[in-house]
């Protein structure tokens, strides 16, 4: 492969082991009874779209350490997007979500395969959080028949732990906090555990520990991720409302009618009076929540300024993520990629 980064090239090269890996995977499943052939197909779904970006990271955490390209670590990063393959599905089921780019949800689309079941939407949910129970396992599976030596693995293998709890306790602080009156410090902790760390930090950590990285390199690592990732959901959070659902695949009101923890409506909140507070009590929450209600919403967003703010927090971020970069001292044509997965990383439509 070229010194020079190419994203969409280092995506195909992730999704054709996804692919492959799945399929195969899909297919013994469902070898089982062939009324398993839904299931499978949403296992299959799951690694469908996405950016790589859990993949890009872990890699050039590897590259960064003065490793060469290769398969067998291209393997043990692909093994990240299964993790979050399976926190999609569950994060999609814990928030009832309908769609995800684009299309029904596993909890949704699971609905047809259980027709005859007296509590079809239960089933469903059911067989959905299975599939998401599944990905997770294959994550494991992925990595530690990735090719890369035992002892490579056995460097990394602990960070497993501290990313899978690290992301249990930021979808649990996000639950404990719905519905709470909104806060930005408590939202920006959610952003932090739920999103962030393995989204950014962790794949680095892991492919700087596969590497063999030293310790000033893996802080290093930290002090670049952790606000990139950070900026990376306070982005996700702008485009969930004012972003445009044909590039998203989501629905604007999803996090409103969710009445989801986000930083961009607890600074609406802090900055709100008393008056537009119980207006925003009054739309928050509502299943049922129109076109009309959501633009009231928006309105008194940009009232307020909040998005505005927002942008500031993930100008702010990034710009501590870069100054962080180029304190690495990593090789040129590392800097130049992590560099290029930053600007990737926040600004984007979708």
């Amino acid at each position: 492969m070229s010194e020079r980064w190419e994203a969409a090239a280092f995506k195909n090269r992730v999704d054709d082991v996804l692919h492959d890996f799945v399929a195969r995977e899909a297919e013994q499943l469902a070898a089982v009874d062939g009324a398993l052939d839904p299931v499978a197909e949403q296992l299959e779904a799951a690694v469908t779209e996405g950016k790589r970006l859990r993949a890009a990271f872990c890699y050039w955490g590897w590259r960064a350490a003065g490793q060469p390209d290769s398969e067998a670590l291209l393997r043990a990063a692909a093994s990240i997007e299964l993790v979050h393959a399976a926190a999609v599905v569950h994060d999609d089921l814990i928030d009832d979500s309908p769609l995800r780019h684009g299309r029904p949800t596993a909890h949704i689309a699971l609905r047809d395969a259980v027709p005859r079941n007296p509590r079809a939407g239960a089933a469903a949910r059911s067989l959905a959080m299975l599939v998401g129970n599944l990905l997770m396992s294959l994550a494991g599976q992925l990595f530690a028949t990735s090719g890369l030596p035992a002892a490579y693995l056995a460097r990394a293998r602990p960070l497993w732990s501290v990313l899978a709890r690290e992301l249990i306790a930021g979808e649990c602080l996000e639950i404990l906090r719905t519905g709470a009156d909104p806060d930005t410090t408590a939202s920006l902790k959610v952003i932090r555990y739920k999103t962030a760390k393995y989204t950014v930090e962790q794949p680095l950590l892991i492919g700087g520990a596969l590497a063999g990285a030293g310790e000033r390199l893996r802080a290093g690592y930290s002090a670049f991720g952790l606000p990139l990732g950070e900026a990376f959901q306070l982005r996700d959070d702008l485009l969930g409302l004012f972003g445009d659902p044909d590039r998203t695949g989501k629905d604007n009101a999803d996090d409103l009618r969710g009445h989801r923890p986000t930083a961009l409506l607890a600074e609406t909140w802090r900055t709100a009076d008393g008056e537009e507070r119980e207006r925003l009590r009054a739309l928050l929450g509502r299943r049922e929540l129109d076109a009309d209600g959501l633009e009231a919403v928006r309105a008194l967003m940009r009232r307020l300024k909040a998005p505005g703010r927002i942008e500031v927090m993930i100008a702010v971020r990034v710009e501590e993520a870069l100054s962080a970069l180029h304190a690495m001292n990593a090789p040129a044509h590392a800097t130049a990629a992590l560099s290029a997965l930053a600007q990737a990383a926040a600004v984007r439509l979708s």
